[in-house]
């Protein structure tokens, strides 16, 4: 049996792509979207994308069940580490450069500003209530009641 790595990867990431936007989160696929988006006032939670395990059986399941909370941020934005590059580096940028680059990930921002982080190593390895918890943390911290 053959198969068509890039007929592969390319259905792994619509795939996933899917599930962010099903749950609500805006795709910025360039450096433009990234200094948009991260320009509005508020907070912004950006998840890192990526096409490996934990992101789709702990990080993507985690960011869409967070955002069922009391306090959440007022924007809901993704990067795909990987697939949009430039899009990512752009966000990284941002992140500072205490910020550890990893995917899957999730920076909070208020105002533009690095309020909080879950990097990978709070994912991979975790179940994805425990991502939740530690997020819906940051939103009651950070996020105002909606």
């Amino acid at each position: 049996m053959n198969m068509d790595y890039d007929l592969f990867m390319q259905q792994i990431t619509t795939t996933a792509r899917a599930e962010m936007e099903a749950a609500g989160y805006e795709q910025l696929r360039t450096p433009e979207e990234v200094e948009a988006a991260f320009a509005r006032p508020g907070t912004t939670l950006v998840m890192v994308n990526s096409v490996c395990g934990c992101a789709g059986g702990i990080a993507r399941p985690a960011a869409t069940q967070a955002v069922h909370y009391d306090k959440r941020p007022d924007h809901l934005v993704t990067v795909f580490a990987g697939q949009d590059k430039e899009a990512t580096a752009a966000a990284r940028y941002h992140f500072g450069e205490d910020h550890l680059p990893s995917s899957p990930s999730f920076v909070l921002l208020k105002d533009g500003q690095v309020v909080a982080e879950v990097g990978r190593y709070e994912i991979e390895g975790h179940d994805p209530m425990s991502v939740v918890l530690n997020l819906q943390g940051n939103f009651e911290e950070y996020c105002e009641e909606v």
